[in-house]
């Protein structure tokens, strides 16, 4: 396509207008012949000094917000315009995939993976077409516009075009949102799942990090929001925004009652029979089912379909169910690894060992928080390695270790599979053993590599070795 078909507002001489483009990038290194680069400023660096390299590799054009000396034609836009831009030439350069999609967009600290995942299987459930996208599609949980819109047109391919209605769940981080992932997508419905101690080695303040989250709540991209009420961020965020609100609380679901086997309760007079365990599911499943209903779904048929949606991958999974059990779960803030405790404790008839550490390289004044947390809840807590980056693993779980309280049996074991041995090795009848941190991940990172490791997997190896 050529350039002045993408860009139809602006004037371009002759020349300019008429190069041809087929591909958007945002990183020079994925640039090919005929892309067209967007040299976007970053928070550290400005993509321009990237000019060079992104014409080396093939891009046959560039946007920014400032003059840059090459060989190639250079688009200049002000920051107000070049995300839209960005956005704009992502969705013509791949086609326009979004069209006909309901994009559901879903944010908050914890919960965006589990509710964006139930609310796919609930679409499929009921015929229509569904699908995620997030951290366990993609990289980054957003991805930048060029990924994002080449995802949408991938996963549009394996729809059924037969099928009443598509849906896409989006993952939307408060770092996409501040850096303008999302900018010009328009999404049916945002959704809001709570709001914790998380990335404020980014965003500094509590009160910065929910500013970031409550962009989404704005009518440029969307009219109806989806928002969890019991959080005190929730309920400020669903008292100021212009949006129409579907409140969603805990007090939605009664006559709860859960096993390690699987959760019932009645939900808008429906009954509703789920194989998801633990109490944060059953929020996070009141959310998805909400999300289902103002698309247009009956409640009925929601309730119904509930039945047979599955365990999302890593969050509150349970890989071993015998004389003891295991856990693995994502739980890597404050808040998540508390409510997940809370939720094991009420489900275990003997001690709850934890293993679990914190990732290098990320906001450090959680780590403390989450040792007091781990401490307090269980009866063993094994501090070890979760993915530490540059950082030295060691001064890593000296951290957690400070905010242990007192008391607390906490042992340090800085290889991750050791700490998960010696608590699959010690675990005795009626014990639950829960590795949390790094749920579905199926890899470790350190400073110099990245290796394969699944908890999950590694707790299966481990548990056969017990049996033998």
């Amino acid at each position: 396509m050529q350039l002045g078909d993408v860009f139809d507002n602006e004037s371009f001489d002759v020349f300019t207008a008429s190069v041809e483009v087929d591909r958007v990038e945002v990183d020079s290194r994925q640039c090919e012949f005929s892309t067209l680069f967007f040299a976007l400023q970053g928070t550290t660096t400005d993509g321009a000094k990237f000019a060079a390299h992104a014409v080396d590799r093939g891009a046959v054009a560039i946007v920014a917000t400032h003059s840059i000396k090459s060989p190639v034609p250079v688009v200049v836009m002000p920051e107000s315009r070049i995300y839209a831009a960005l956005t704009h030439a992502s969705k013509i350069l791949s086609g326009h995939p979004e069209v006909g999609i309901d994009v559901i967009g879903v944010t908050g600290t914890n919960g965006k993976t589990s509710v964006s995942v139930l609310v796919a299987q609930l679409a499929r459930v009921l015929q229509w077409n569904g699908a995620t996208i997030g951290t366990l599609t993609n990289e980054r949980t957003t991805p930048a516009a060029p990924e994002l819109y080449r995802t949408f047109a991938r996963v549009r391919t394996d729809f059924d075009s037969q099928r009443p209605k598509s849906v896409i769940a989006l993952e939307v981080s408060s770092h996409a949102l501040v850096q303008h992932r999302v900018e010009g997508t328009h999404f049916s419905v945002v959704a809001f799942t709570n709001l914790s101690h998380d990335h404020l080695d980014y965003h500094h303040t509590m009160e910065d990090y929910f500013a970031a989250k409550t962009r989404l709540f704005q009518p440029e991209f969307s009219q109806r929001a989806v928002i969890w009420v019991d959080d005190p961020y929730g309920a400020r965020l669903a008292e100021t925004t212009s949006l129409a609100v579907a409140p969603v609380s805990r007090r939605d679901a009664s006559d709860v009652a859960s096993t390690l086997g699987g959760t019932v309760f009645f939900w808008r007079g429906h009954l509703v029979n789920t194989t998801l365990i633990g109490d944060y599911n059953v929020d996070n499943a009141l959310m998805a089912m909400t999300i289902v209903s103002e698309l247009g779904a009956s409640d009925a048929a929601v309730a119904g379909a509930m039945s047979e949606v599955e365990a999302v991958p890593g969050r509150f999974e349970v890989v071993y169910h015998g004389e003891f059990t295991v856990i693995v779960d994502y739980a890597h803030t404050p808040q998540g690894l508390e409510r997940l405790l809370q939720s094991v404790r009420s489900l275990s008839s003997g001690r709850v060992v934890t293993v679990f550490g914190c990732g290098g390289e990320r906001d450090s004044a959680k780590r403390p928080v989450m040792g007091r947390v781990s401490s307090e809840l269980s009866d063993v807590t094994i501090v070890t390695s979760d993915n530490p980056r540059g950082e030295s693993p060691d001064a890593i779980i000296d951290a957690i270790v400070a905010g242990a309280i007192v008391s607390a049996h906490v042992v340090r074991q800085v290889d991750r599979r050791a700490a998960i041995a010696q608590a699959v090795r010690t675990a005795q009848t009626g014990d639950v053993v829960v590795v949390a941190g790094k749920g579905h991940e199926t890899t470790q990172t350190f400073a110099e590599s990245v290796v394969a490791f699944d908890d999950r997997e590694v707790v299966r190896e481990l548990v056969r070795e017990k049996q033998c």
